[in-house]
């Protein structure tokens, strides 16, 4: 995880965290003025000792809040701290049955440490948790008035309009806050896996890219190499011509590999249009340029140049084509580039699928182009028609690629 991303989740847990003690410690603040408003007036030691204690489980409760990090339903933590938790908070629920003025104060501590304790269960336990300690904490004025003989409980809780309202909105409020927590955390999920998609498309994208570079310029490093060889006893200076021309093609295949690596690559259009037509004139093919208007967006020309580089690759790998087309036309906010050759075997022709797009020719470089164009909202088809042609080579194969311009 990034160090920004970190220590953004690190504040938002903080200010959760802070809330849910401040509410806390606000509630166990109330608790201690009522029952310290008790003592002052009957120097009763049991309320001293009550005080002594709710100090204990206020302490035990503020650290236990730090358990809530790991979310609704996270488990309890260590047995000793829950134990301590309800340990501290039911011995100052005992000792407010004894003296009278106690009645509702001294319930408030175990029924927010069964608050505490029900987040961290599972969503049925949570609520039966919940349950009985509601139970449990309108039982307390109950059996307190009953223990002491008390006719009115509200005469001696000054504060307990306050204290009833708290305690309503204790669970609702720990709840919804770890619910906020939550949030945060499956978001903070979310943009690292999105940062480790984005990280594997690029790798993708660089991958594609890389095959085109390489698998072109091999291509035609193959084939000016097969010339010269061919050429070497007949024609010496045609020999020494496409050489030359080798060298020059696995140069400048070297420097766009490092243009590629280093991130500044960008595919010239026209180069790549002028550069198919000579190399497929010089494999015997008569190529044809019918070129409407170029788009002016780079990213719709790089991804076209792309589409004349596979296309040409292909051509030069696996048809023996006599003549190629290509063709471009733009029209409102489209244009599409069509490149379509007649060196598809009879013997070899591939099948057309249901709607005629040829199986055999979606290889991985043109299901990779194929992904990128769908990212301006392009597309890419092929076609196959073998059913044409002299002898036993003819028929047609074409690639159309679509790109939206913005």
């Amino acid at each position: 995880m990034p160090a920004e991303q970190a220590r953004g989740v690190q504040t938002t847990w903080l200010y959760t965290l802070g809330s849910i003690v401040f509410f806390f410690g606000f509630l166990d603040v109330i608790v201690a003025l009522t029952m310290l408003e008790t003592y002052l007036s009957t120097d009763d030691p049991v309320t001293a000792a009550a005080i002594v204690l709710l100090f204990v489980a206020s302490a035990i409760q503020l650290r236990y809040c730090w358990f809530l990090r790991s979310g609704r339903g996270g488990g309890l933590p260590r047995p000793a701290w829950t134990i301590a938790l309800f340990a501290s908070a039911g011995a100052v629920w005992v000792l407010g049955l004894i003296p009278p003025g106690n009645e509702l104060a001294a319930a408030v501590p175990l029924w927010a440490a069964t608050c505490l304790a029900a987040c961290l269960l599972p969503t049925t336990r949570r609520w039966l948790s919940l349950l009985a300690g509601a139970l449990v904490l309108i039982a307390h004025p109950v059996l307190a008035v009953m223990t002491t003989g008390a006719s009115d409980i509200h005469v001696r809780a000054s504060a307990a309009w306050m204290l009833g309202i708290y305690c309503l909105l204790l669970p609702f409020m720990v709840i919804t806050s770890m619910w906020f927590w939550e949030v945060i955390v499956e978001l903070d999920r979310h943009r690292r896996a999105a940062a480790e998609l984005a990280v594997t498309q690029e790798r993708l994208r660089f991958a594609s890219d890389l095959h085109d570079i390489q698998g072109h310029h091999l291509q035609v490093i193959s084939l000016k190499s097969e010339l010269a060889e061919r050429l070497l006893l007949i024609d010496p200076e045609a020999a020494r011509v496409h050489l030359h021309e080798t060298r020059l093609i696995a140069k400048q295949a070297l420097e766009e590999t490092r243009s590629l690596v280093a991130g500044y690559r960008q595919v010239a259009f026209d180069d790549e249009l002028e550069n198919a037509r000579e190399v497929l004139t010089a494999a015997g093919a008569e190529c044809e340029l019918r070129l409407g208007a170029v788009p002016t967006d780079a990213a719709a020309q790089s991804l076209l140049a792309s589409v004349v580089r596979e296309a040409t690759t292909n051509i030069l790998r696996h048809s023996e084509a006599t003549r190629v087309t290509i063709e471009l036309t733009t029209t409102g906010d489209r244009t599409e580039l069509a490149i379509a050759n007649d060196g598809v075997p009879v013997t070899d022709a591939p099948a057309p699928g249901p709607t005629g797009t040829s199986e055999r020719a979606a290889g991985s470089g043109l299901a990779g182009l194929r992904e990128r164009l769908a990212t301006l909202g392009g597309t890419l088809e092929t076609a196959a028609d073998a059913s044409t042609g002299p002898s036993r080579r003819g028929g047609r194969f074409e690639v159309r690629a679509t790109v939206v311009l913005p």
